[in-house]
C-alpha cells in the first residue's frame, strides 16, 4: 500500500504535474467506488500545486463515495496536517484504524502526529503497533525510538533501535540515534562506536561528526575534539557555528594561539564583528601581547566610545603592560551606572597602592563594600589587597566575616583556604578546598590547590594522584596543573611519569623557578645530574634569592656524571 505521506505532506511543487499516478489501493472497486478513486487523483493533483483547501475538499466529495475506505480517511487526516488541524486529522487516523486494523500507515501518521504536538506517552502504542504490523521498515522504528528517548525511556530506546539495526544492519539512521541514546545516558563511549558506524554509511553527515565530537569532549578526549572540528573546517570553512566551537574550546584548553589564529582568519573572512574583535583583544591580553591587545580596544572604542567593558579591558591592557597612569586613565572614564564600574574600582585601588596611595586604596574598596555589600568580587579584592600589605590576618578576618552573606560562594572558601595557607594553617586550608569541591567537584583551582597540598605534605599521595588528574583533564595545557600532577608523581617515587609531565610544564612555564626546581629534582632522582644542574641553574637565576636552590647546587657538584 502506497502511503500518501510521501505524497500530500512532500514539498508543493508550483507548475507541472506527477509524471505517474500510482493506482489507488484495490478495495476501491467499481460505481461509487469508481468515481471516489478519480476524485482522490484529482485531489492529489491539487496536492502537488499545493492547493490542500482544494484537495481537502475533493477528498471530502471521495469520502461521502466511499465512507468506509480507510485509505481515503487517512488522506483526508494528511490533507488536515497540512493545513495545521492537527486535532481533526488525529480523528481521521482513528476512524482508518478503526475500519482496517491492519492498515499500517495511519499507526505511524497518528503516533508522529501525537509526538509533534507534544504526546509522546500517547503516541508510543500507535508506534508500537505500526513496528509490529510492517517490522521491516525503518521509519516506524526511528519514530517509536525518538518518543522513547524524548520521555527518557533509554532502555526500550535502545532496543528498539537494535531491533532496527538487526533487520537493516545498513540503517544508518538506527546507528545514529543509537549513538545520540547512549550520549544521553552518558555513556559516552558507546556513543561514540556508533557515530562511527553511522559515518561509515554515509562519511558526509555532519551531524553525526559533530554529536561525535561533542562525545569525545564529554570523555575529555578534547584534542580529537578539536581534530574533528578543524576536519570539518578544512572541508567548509564557512561553518561558523563549528568555528565558534572550536574557538571555544581550544580558549578553554589554553590553547591560545591556535584559537587566536582562527579568530584572525574569522576576521579576514568577512567575520569581523565586535564579537570577534573583543575576542582577538582579549586572547592578545592572555598571550602577553599587550600593544596589539591595545590597538584592538582602541580600534573599538573609535567605532563606540561609550563602550565600557572595552574601556576595562583596555585598561587591563594598559596596567598589565605597566603604563599604571595610562590604565587609571581609563578605569576613571567608566560611569558609576556600568556594568563594569565595581571591577574597575578594584583596579584603581591597586594602582593607588602600586603608587604608594594604599589608605587610599583601602577606603575606595570599603566605601564600595559599604555601598554593594552583596557584591563578594569587593570583598575578595579588598582582601588581596591586605595580602599585598602584609596584612594576612586583616584579609583572613574579612572573609570570614562575609561567610553569611556567602554561605554556599566556592570562590570564597577558596581564599579562606589560600589564606589558611599563607598562615601555615595547612589542615583548615584543606578543609576549605573540601567545601569547595563539595560545591563544585569539578573546580579545577580547588583540585589543584588540594592536590599539589598533600603532595607537599607527603599525604594522602592516592587521593592527591585522583584530584590531580582531574584537574589536568579539565585544563590540559595548564603549566602549573601539570607541574602539580608531576610533582605528585615524584612524591610517589614515580619518577618516569614525573619527569614526563614536569618537562610538559616547564615548556609551558619557562620562567618559574619552583617547576624548574621540580624537574631538576626529578632528574637527580633518575641521576640525570647534567640535566638537573642545567635546571637547577635557570631556577636560581630566575629567582636568585632561592638560598635552598643554591644549596642543591652545591650538593650536586658532589655527585659522580657529566656536569
Amino acid at each position: 500500500m502506497i502511503a500518501l505521506s510521501a505524497i500530500l505532506l512532500s514539498s508543493c511543487a508550483t507548475t507541472g504535474s506527477p509524471t505517474h499516478i500510482e493506482p489507488a489501493p484495490s478495495r476501491l472497486a467499481y460505481g461509487n467506488q469508481s468515481r471516489a478513486l478519480y476524485l482522490y487523483s484529482r485531489a492529489r493533483l491539487s496536492a502537488y500545486d499545493g492547493d490542500f483547501p482544494t484537495a481537502l475538499s475533493i477528498l471530502r466529495d471521495a469520502l461521502e463515495l466511499d465512507p468506509t475506505s480507510a485509505f481515503l480517511n487517512n488522506a483526508v487526516a494528511e490533507v488536515k496536517l497540512k493545513i495545521g488541524q492537527a486535532q481533526e486529522a488525529l480523528e481521521y487516523f482513528d476512524k482508518a484504524i478503526k475500519i482496517d486494523p491492519a492498515y499500517r500507515e495511519p499507526y505511524i501518521m497518528a503516533g508522529t502526529t501525537l509526538s509533534s504536538i507534544g504526546k509522546d506517552r500517547e503516541a508510543l502504542d500507535y508506534l508500537r503497533k505500526a513496528v509490529k504490523l510492517d517490522p521491516a521498515r525503518e521509519d516506524a522504528y526511528l519514530h517509536l525510538a525518538l518518543a522513547l528517548s524524548r520521555l527518557n525511556e533509554y532502555e526500550e530506546t535502545v532496543a528498539t533501535l537494535k531491533s532496527l539495526i538487526k533487520i537493516n544492519p545498513d540503517s544508518m539512521l538506527g546507528y545514529y540515534y543509537l549513538g545520540r541514546s547512549y550520549s544521553q545516558m552518558k555513556l559516552y563511549r558507546e556513543a561514540v562506536g556508533y557515530f562511527q558506524k553511522a559515518l561509515e554509511l554515509r562519511p558526509e553527515f555532519e551531524q553525526a561528526t559533530l554529536d561525535m565530537a561533542a562525545s569525545y569532549e564529554a570523555l575529555g578526549d578534547y584534542s580529537q575534539a578539536i581534530e574533528i572540528y578543524r576536519s570539518i573546517l578544512d572541508d567548509d570553512d564557512s561553518k561558523v557555528a563549528v568555528l565558534q566551537r572550536l574557538i571555544q574550546l581550544l580558549i578553554q584548553q589554553r590553547r591560545f594561539e591556535d584559537a587566536l589564529e582562527l579568530l584572525k582568519r574569522a576576521a579576514d573572512s568577512g567575520l569581523s564583528g565586535p564579537e570577534t574583535m573583543r575576542k582577538i583583544g582579549l586572547l592578545h591580553l592572555e598571550l602577553e601581547q599587550y600593544d596589539d591587545a591595545i590597538k584592538v580596544f582602541n580600534g573599538m572604542l573609535e567605532k563606540e566610545p561609550g563602550a565600557d567593558q572595552i574601556r576595562f579591558y583596555l585598561g587591563m591592557a594598559y596596567e598589565e603592560k605597566g603604563d599604571m597612569d595610562r590604565a587609571y586613565d581609563e578605569y576613571v572614564k567608566i560611569p558609576r551606572a556600568s556594568a563594569v564600574y565595581l571591577d574597575a574600582i578594584g583596579h584603581i585601588a591597586f594602582i593607588l597602592k602600586e603608587k604608594g596611595k594604599t589608605d587610599q586604596a583601602v577606603g575606595m574598596l570599603k566605601d564600595a563594600i559599604a555601598g554593594n555589600p552583596g557584591q563578594l568580587d569587593l570583598y575578595l579584592n579588598l582582601s588581596t589587597l591586605y595580602e599585598s600589605l602584609g596584612k594576612t590576618d586583616d584579609a583572613l578576618s574579612l572573609v570570614q566575616g562575609a561567610e553569611k552573606e556567602f554561605a554556599n560562594e566556592p570562590r570564597l572558601f577558596f581564599r579562606i583556604g589560600v589564606l589558611y595557607d599563607k598562615q601555615g594553617k595547612k589542615s583548615e586550608s584543606i578543609e576549605q578546598m573540601k567545601k569547595v569541591l563539595a560545591i563544585n567537584p569539578k573546580d579545577a583551582q580547588a583540585l589543584n590547590f588540594l592536590g599539589y597540598t598533600y603532595a607537599e605534605l607527603g599525604i594522602n599521595l592516592e587521593q592527591a594522584l585522583e584530584y590531580l588528574k582531574l584537574a589536568v583533564a579539565i585544563r590540559p595545557n595548564d603549566g602549573f596543573f601539570l607541574d602539580s600532577l608531576g610533582w605528585v608523581y615524584f612524591k610517589m617515587k614515580k619518577y618516569d611519569d614525573a619527569v614526563n609531565y614536569l618537562e610538559q610544564a616547564n615548556r609551558l612555564v619557562e620562567e618559574d623557578s619552583t617547576i624548574a626546581e621540580h624537574l631538576g629534582d626529578a632528574y637527580y632522582a633518575k641521576r640525570e645530574y647534567h640535566k638537573a644542574l642545567k635546571l637547577y641553574k635557570r631556577a636560581l637565576k630566575i629567582e636568585p634569592e632561592r638560598k635552598e636552590l643554591a644549596n642543591k647546587l652545591r650538593k650536586l657538584k658532589g655527585e659522580p656524571g657529566d656536569r
